[in-house]
């Protein structure tokens, strides 16, 4: 409590509390929030979560505070010799009358730039709807390979197939290596995201890096990276960094989560939990099959009584072979339900072992040895019948060979131009002609001419 000022003749007495509160109000009220940066030093934090450090530089140095409500949310907490950018309400500590800066924000120093950037670029893809949750695609149930796009190095591939192999080891693992970090980065993954569901029947990818800074994490923030997400052709989780680190990536991403080990988990069910749940659900069936099956003894028990208490004629006879009828027809029944109950068991137990990859071998095996013996049969068949083919052709173009026309003693005339001579009335006495036989030629001068047929002299 301050105590108010006392006149006394011209002058004016302050307590010490009085001034130190005018003093502090002056500061506070004439001075909004300022940005500082520095190195922290002198690091303190109470038992009560207020931090108290000194900022300082080459040439100055003020005393700082920064209370458990605003310093929840710093992560990691600083420590001596940190380069920090703080922003900051300069005030009054009037119990040891101090000047000091009542700090609202911390970050490390280099990185307010950055955080702008991501503040611009994620309201401008949330604007075009990059965001919406509408545009989040469904995870496979059971995935039959996987995408991982991430550095081939890091310990986030480890993590990554240690709980698929842990979780899910049906399916098939498709590595996509990528630097995860620096200028090469971003170009290389969206590259991946454009050529891995090409090369692979990926059902799902997970794009992941282990922690680090917001430099480090850089890469998944740049608008190429988050479009070519969008323009994925299968669902893609990201698993960035820490649970506490968000990246533009993370809001396009189909799901986010919050480490690539936690992206595999989400990425994947549990094999052990299927098998136990189909054990489960094995085990109620039987059990529900006993209870109907005592029940309806019961009650075939219970008619059974009631029927020997009426008259012991031709009706009691009846209704006896009646429920002999009855009892068959409901253990019949029964055994039906049981069987298909069974059957369909049977049948999830044969889908779950088919989703391995040694069926799918074995069946492409099968199908290109059955292709290869079609292929020979068909190779052969078509042979003959060229054969065949050629055969015929080459008897026509023997019959056809004017050669084996001379052979049978015939011969050809040719005037003197070397047109064949088919009538005679195209001669004339005096006409030189060429007469070729099937072995030799001659030379002749027509004498006589008969059109008619007759001999030629």
């Amino acid at each position: 409590m301050t105590t108010p000022a006392i006149s006394s003749g011209a002058r004016t007495i302050y307590s010490v509390s009085e001034l130190a509160e005018i003093l502090r109000a002056l500061l506070e009220d004439s001075l909004p929030s300022l940005w500082i940066q520095g190195e922290i030093s002198n690091f303190s934090r109470p038992s009560s979560g207020h931090w108290y450090f000194t900022l300082k530089d080459e040439r100055a140095q003020l005393r700082c505070a920064m209370f458990k409500g605003a310093n929840y949310y710093v992560r990691p907490q600083p420590k001596d010799g940190d380069a920090v950018l703080v922003r900051a309400k300069i005030g009054l500590y009037p119990a040891r009358g101090d000047l000091q800066m009542i700090v609202e924000h911390l970050e490390p120093a280099g990185t307010g730039a950055l955080l702008r950037a991501f503040e611009v670029l994620k309201a401008k893809l949330d604007a075009e709807g990059l965001f919406d949750a509408k545009l989040k695609r469904p995870l496979p149930a059971l995935p039959r390979n996987i995408g991982v796009i991430t550095s081939g190095t890091g310990a986030a591939l480890q993590d990554i197939l240690t709980v698929l192999a842990r979780r899910w080891p049906l399916a098939t693992v498709q590595l996509y290596p990528v630097p995860v970090q620096g200028k090469e980065a971003p170009p290389a993954i969206v590259q991946a995201l454009r050529e891995l569901p090409t090369r692979a029947p990926v059902d799902v990818i997970l794009l992941a890096r282990g922690g680090g800074s917001l430099e480090d994490l850089w890469a998944f923030n740049d608008e190429t990276v988050a479009r070519a997400i969008r323009a994925c052709s299968v669902p893609v989780i990201s698993g960035i960094g820490h649970e506490v680190d968000y990246t533009i990536a993370d809001f396009v991403a189909d799901l986010r989560a919050a480490t690539p080990t936690a992206a595999a988990e989400r990425a994947t069910p549990d094999i052990a939990e299927i098998r136990t749940r189909y054990s489960n659900l094995s085990a109620a069936l039987a059990a529900g099959m006993r209870r109907r099956t005592d029940a309806a003894r019961e009650t075939l028990l219970r008619l059974d009584a009631r029927l020997r208490t009426l008259h012991p004629g031709r009706r009691l006879q009846e209704r006896a072979q009646r429920l002999d009828e009855l009892d068959e027809r409901l253990r019949h029944a029964l055994r039906a339900r049981l069987d298909a109950h069974t059957n369909a068991l049977q049948s999830q137990q044969n889908r779950l072992a088919a989703c391995g990859p040694r069926v799918g071998i074995r069946q492409q095996q099968q199908q290109l040895r059955l292709l290869s013996q079609r292929l020979k049969q068909q190779g052969s068949q078509l042979l003959a019948t060229r054969r065949l083919r050629l055969t015929s052709a080459s008897a026509l173009l023997n019959s056809l060979n004017p050669n084996a026309v001379l052979e049978r003693g015939y011969a050809l005339a040719q005037n003197t131009e070397g047109r064949l001579i088919r009538n005679a009335a195209e001669l004339a006495p005096g006409d030189v002609l060429r007469v070729r036989f099937a072995r030799g030629s001659a030379e002749t001068e027509v004498k006589k001419i008969e059109p008619d047929g007759g001999a030629v002299s």
